[in-house]
């Protein structure tokens, strides 16, 4: 592993001539054996990565392709079936095989800043009055309840089809969902009690529309948060 990926909280991910997960994912698949993109395409269905990796089949000749150019991947063969034309395999070469390994290696170890949207959301909530904000989340709640369910029974589906090792993703996947509605249930019933601290001074901005003093106290203040600082 490269040594960009040590180091402890200051650990950040070196980079790539190529950053799309797609691109990743198909060396991973080639490193397994040769294929043609329609085979690719298919494998990922079988093994249902579109739950995790942002799929564009559509697109997947052209991240061979570029795969290729950068000498990550090359022609292995030909395939010939029946009458069917000809499907052009790709293997992964040395250079590839590096580059996975490395790549793969630093997803795995160096926590990336990815700025979620519903993180932006939450940092951005006073601007709503609380109530609004109560409704909102039991929405989501809602929501993110199907969703659980849903991957639930597809995480059942897939495990009776394959070994464990090639679902760890989903069940991820699924952890993190309950996890947020986890919180979103105890943050609601914070809002809901009024016990949550500054909940005053929100209540007040919207009845008054003017910005409580103890806001702009705030903004007076230099906060700097040191990841390095131990409590």
């Amino acid at each position: 592993m490269n040594g960009e990926v040590k180091g402890g909280v200051g650990a950040v991910a070196k980079r790539r001539k190529l950053s799309n997960p797609l691109a990743l994912t198909v060396m991973v698949l080639l490193a397994e054996r040769s294929m043609h993109p329609y085979e690719i395409a298919q494998t990922l269905r079988r093994r249902g990565k579109e739950h995790s990796v942002k799929i564009n089949f559509g697109s997947l000749y052209t991240v061979v392709q570029n795969l290729e150019k950068h000498g990550y991947v090359e022609v292995a063969g030909v395939q010939r079936q029946g009458n069917r034309p000809e499907r052009t395999l790709y293997g992964l070469t040395e250079a590839g095989r590096a580059e996975m390994v490395d790549w793969l290696s630093d997803l795995l170890a160096a926590p990336a800043a990815e700025y979620p949207v519903f993180e932006t959301a939450l940092s951005l909530l006073p601007v709503l009055p609380p109530e609004d904000v109560t409704e909102l989340l039991e929405t989501r709640e809602a929501a993110l309840e199907l969703q659980s369910a849903a991957l639930r029974g597809v995480l059942g589906q897939l495990t009776e089809k394959l070994p464990r090792v090639f679902v760890v993703e989903s069940e991820y996947q699924l952890h993190m969902i309950d996890a947020q509605l986890e919180w979103i249930k105890k943050f609601r019933a914070e809002l809901v009690d009024a016990t949550i601290s500054g909940i005053e001074e929100w209540k007040s901005f919207h009845e008054t529309g003017e910005v409580p003093q103890d806001w702009q106290d705030l903004d007076e203040q230099e906060i700097v948060l040191d990841p390095e600082r131990k409590t």
